[in-house]
């Protein structure tokens, strides 16, 4: 069977009635777009651009189109699986879901469907670049390089660097711009068969993790198409509408099926709080608090199951009485909810045994956040909802897959022994700070991939400072300008995931897929792992990894982790790697050595900076409270155009997103002396930005919230909303608090 199949004509026409509005909204305003920018629309510009540029036979190109699987690659739970339209060996049209996977059911986000905006983009990097000019200042202070002559001077510098300094002075740095197995952790194999410094990753599951594993002893939760058969779902901590769009799909169908309810939890109204059936704003932080009063509601009003606590989990009784006076009365004081509504959500909760938990990430990115994500978990353990189907809890199946990454990162040569550096504390490592850089040299020289550290990493300004540093070497590997190649000394032209082989697992569902190039390359652009494997060359490093294809690469993990060829896996698209009902219920028991979930965690085990969490679930306040220095909760929530920092260069994305604003209480807003639209500064101790203000009633006053992540340059001062946000570790192992910054609001 085939990857790739001939698109027939009665899709077409069925695509091309719907897309027919398109082209009676836009036909006069494609005379005057770029046919860079009429790629990238809709495929009805597509054809049309083909049709009047090309002369092509509008019927013969339709039936021509070839329609190729893919994997999303960005940093989302879902990791949908794609259908892609293949217009020739180097154009694409648009991109949709795939229709016969039953968790991507057809369904994917906006900005992944115009994918052809960012393969396309007139913007992208396609040869490598030497910086000639200042740092900071754009591509007009690069020159045109040789691959080899870039190559051979990386190599020159590291190896410089690592005679004075050792090896632990070079920090390979990167994340999850791919999510991709062989070019995301590639980078990996690299730092541990040249002993450089490490990577602690806590940019961004690491305080969810530590909350979910805390009690369960693994991470993976129940199967997600599940919640198809819910009479009630819970969104705790996450807005799917804008960033993860096929749970909506499995929500959609249980309300049409079954009439489930649809309830959300979050600190102000984003799109999916308007979907929702029932939907409860409460103050950033305070999620451990409410959890807690519903449990003990639910030991209170009878809808706790004792018999089930009893076999599964460790310390019911502790529990019982723990909760016994975290009243709905005492929650409602630190959330900002009435006693109404945190009966009238565990009246829903409790009556409802199919009941399903979909956990985000967003509550918990918070100083408190592992103790949060502790106390949510706790309610379908209490309430013995496990044992239903369409019922339990899901924040991310990661664990599950069998794929053993020891060949893809070369754990065979990792020394331990060589530190680790905090990706988070970015800005304090390259200023020197004895602590963060564990005793050993100062950083040199990075190797940067799949992120963008100028403007996601926390506590920003130190970030921009240490990266203007003469000393330091800096390598670039990127699709774009981004503002971190800016920084750049020798910047690396990209593949996209369209142009590259790759393997995938999905947090957010339970597929494996392999995918093949789909195009080939624009200009000189390399993808992560010929890269590495260019300068492992250079540098004589001897791994296998080394001297294999990603191909190469994939099949042997493949046969490594028992799964079936890499071949066969790509001719079928995905493979379902769920555990099965029973496992993912957890009906033989958690990942613990006693099968028992923990009520009470043992937090060391978790990390080392657990002194001072709770012993139970409960209310952690260690979180950066509001103060009459600070007397606002501010909130950096996901923008729904935005994944991160990618598609912020993409013309439609910018478009919807319009400008960067600080959402505030209409009564807030008269209380700074400011109307809609105008213009604030926002600070506190870190730094201070300015921001549009926009009136919004969807938020307790005192919460403000801020849609990014903008480019720093796209705000009035050019310094974004990361320039705020502490990059102080959550406990007890770190993580990005990029949800728990207190500010002061004023009138510009």
């Amino acid at each position: 069977m085939s990857n790739i199949r001939r698109r027939t004509a009665a899709p077409v026409r069925a695509k091309l009635s719907v897309a027919y509005f398109s082209v009676l909204e836009s036909y006069e305003n494609y005379a005057r777009i770029s046919v860079a920018e009429q790629r990238g629309r809709s495929l009805v510009g597509v054809l049309l651009w083909s049709y009047y540029s090309r002369s092509t036979n509008l019927r013969q190109f339709i039936m021509a189109m070839e329609i190729a699987y893919s994997t999303c690659p960005h940093d989302c739970p879902s990791t949908c699986l794609l259908e892609v339209e293949k217009l020739s060996d180097t154009e694409i049209g648009r991109i949709h879901g795939a229709k016969d996977n039953d968790y991507t059911a057809g369904v994917v986000c906006a900005k992944v469907a115009r994918y052809a905006e960012r393969v396309h983009h007139p913007d992208r990097l396609t040869v490598p670049l030497r910086r000639v000019g200042e740092k900071g200042v754009g591509i007009e202070a690069f020159e045109e390089i040789a691959w080899d002559e870039a190559l051979d001077e990386i190599v020159a510098r590291f190896e410089a660097i690592k005679a004075e300094f050792g090896s632990e002075a070079i920090w390979p740095y990167h994340f999850a711009g791919t999510m991709g197995w062989v070019m995301r952790d590639g980078l990996d194999r690299f730092r541990h068969a040249y002993r450089t410094s490490r990577q602690h990753s806590t940019i961004c599951t690491t305080l969810p993790d530590s909350g979910w594993n805390a009690g369960h002893g693994t991470k993976h939760g129940n199967d997600p198409r599940e919640m198809a058969e819910s009479d009630l779902i819970v969104v705790w901590g996450g807005n799917p509408v804008s960033t993860q769009v096929n749970v909506m799909t499995h929500i959609s169908k249980a309300r049409k099926d079954r009439g489930a309810k649809l309830v959300v939890i979050d600190v102000y109204e984003t799109p999916t709080v308007q979907a929702a059936d029932y939907a409860y704003l409460i103050r950033p932080g305070t999620d451990g608090a409410l959890a807690t009063a519903l449990m003990h509601i639910m030991f209170r009003d009878g809808y706790a199951d004792r018999a089930y606590m009893a076999e599964f989990a460790d310390v019911p009784g502790e529990l019982e009485e723990h909760v016994a006076d975290k009243t709905p009365e005492w929650a409602a004081q630190i959330t900002g909810l009435s006693t109404h509504q945190i009966e009238e959500l565990a009246a829903l909760y409790g009556e409802t045994d199919r009941a399903f938990l979909r956990i985000g990430y967003g509550f918990a990115r918070s100083r408190n956040g592992a103790v949060n994500m502790h106390a949510v978990t706790c309610l379908p353990v209490v309430t013995g909802k496990w044992v239903h189907k369409g019922a339990g809890a899901l924040y991310g199946n990661a664990g599950m897959y069998p794929v053993d990454p020891s060949l893809v990162m070369g754990l065979d040569v990792r020394d331990k022994l060589v530190r680790e550096l905090d990706m988070c504390r970015l800005g304090s490592i390259l200023l020197g700070h004895e602590e963060d850089l564990k005793g050993g040299p100062p950083v040199k020289a990075m190797l940067i991939q799949n992120t963008n550290p100028a403007v996601v990493c926390p506590d920003q300004n130190k970030v921009h400072e240490g990266f203007m540093r003469d000393d330091l070497f800096m390598v670039v590997h990127e699709q774009f300008m981004t503002e971190t190649a800016e920084f750049a000394d020798i910047v690396l032209p990209a593949t996209m995931f369209l142009e590259h082989h790759d393997m995938y697992t999905g947090g957010g569902h339970v597929y494996f897929s392999v995918t093949k190039p789909v195009i080939e390359a624009p200009g000189e652009c390399r993808s992560n792992h010929d890269v590495m494997c260019e300068l492992a060359g250079r540098l004589g490093l001897d791994h296998p990894g080394f001297k294999m294809s990603a191909w190469e690469m994939i099949e042997e993990t493949c046969r490594m982790s028992g799964l079936p060829d890499a071949e066969t896996l790509w001719q079928h698209h995905w493979l379902d790697c769920s555990l099965g009902e029973e496992e993912m219920h957890f009906r033989n028991g958690y990942g613990h050595p006693d099968k028992k979930f923990r009520f009470k965690p043992d937090w060391a085990a978790m990390g080392p900076d657990f002194k001072g969490m709770p012993s139970l679930p409960g209310y952690y306040a260690n979180i950066d409270m509001a103060s009459d220095k600070h007397p606002f909760r501010m909130v950096a929530a996901p923008a729904r155009n935005y994944l991160n920092s990618s598609f912020t260069e993409t013309l439609t994305s910018k478009k919807r997103e319009g400008r960067p604003t600080i959402k505030l209480h209409p009564d807030d807003l008269v209380a700074i002396g400011v109307e809609h639209g105008g213009v604030v500064r926002v600070g506190n101790d870190l730094g201070e930005i300015e921001l549009h203000a926009m009136s919004f009633g969807g938020l307790q006053r005192g919460v403000v919230v801020v849609e990014s992540v903008w480019p720093n340059k796209a705000h009035i001062k050019g310094q974004g909303i990361n320039a705020l946000i502490s990059a102080d570790p959550g406990k007890p192992r770190g993580g990005g608090v990029f949800h728990d910054t207190a500010v002061w609001v004023k009138a510009s």
